[in-house]
């Protein structure tokens, strides 16, 4: 697995309309094409030559948390989004630290994409070109298909992470690259 940017991040927003004058107007960015997703968002696109899309937002359902409000400050950004080469090798490490994860095929374009949280919670979105991975199609069953606002974060999972028990996990990592 290598990362190879930073692809976007997404914010959730009460006010769409607002939010886009704001990234537009203020901020001089450009509102860029959109996928046909089941829910209400914009992209956003810096004003340069190569135009890269790096702000999402959503709104309306998928934008509230689990009490029915809208997040607003460091709450209000979802996840970050990178760009990531190798989808069988990040599967194979996920399943290696015993973590969860989803994923989700971006509608009408050649990207797949895994979703996990860090140990802090914070979401992550690992973005493949579908063309530059192997014959590893993404698990969009039930079990494993990403819904937008749905959380599955479980700080336990994250022990191996913490204290000895992440020195323990190294140690058993480079042992087993080392032999």
């Amino acid at each position: 697995m290598v990362i190879t940017g930073l692809f976007h991040i997404a914010i959730k927003t009460a006010d769409l309309e607002s939010t886009i004058r704001f990234y537009r107007d203020v901020l001089g960015m450009r509102v860029a094409p959109r996928p046909n997703f089941a829910t209400p968002g914009a992209w956003l696109a810096c004003s340069t030559p190569d135009n890269r899309t790096i702000i999402h937002f959503y709104a309306d359902d998928a934008a509230r948390d689990e009490t029915g409000r809208f997040p607003q400050g460091t709450a209000a950004i979802d996840h970050v989004s990178l760009m990531v080469v190798g989808y069988r090798d990040t599967i194979d490490r996920l399943k290696s630290f015993g973590l969860d994860w989803r994923e989700y095929i971006v509608p009408d374009t050649n990207l797949w994409q895994i979703f996990v949280y860090d140990p802090s919670g914070v979401q992550l979105e690992l973005t493949y070109d579908c063309e530059a991975e192997s014959d590893t199609y993404p698990d969009v069953s039930d079990a494993r298909r990403a819904v937008p606002g749905a959380n599955f974060f479980n700080p336990a999972l994250y022990a191996a992470f913490r204290g000895s028990a992440a020195r323990q996990h190294d140690k058993e990592r480079i042992g087993a690259v080392v032999s």
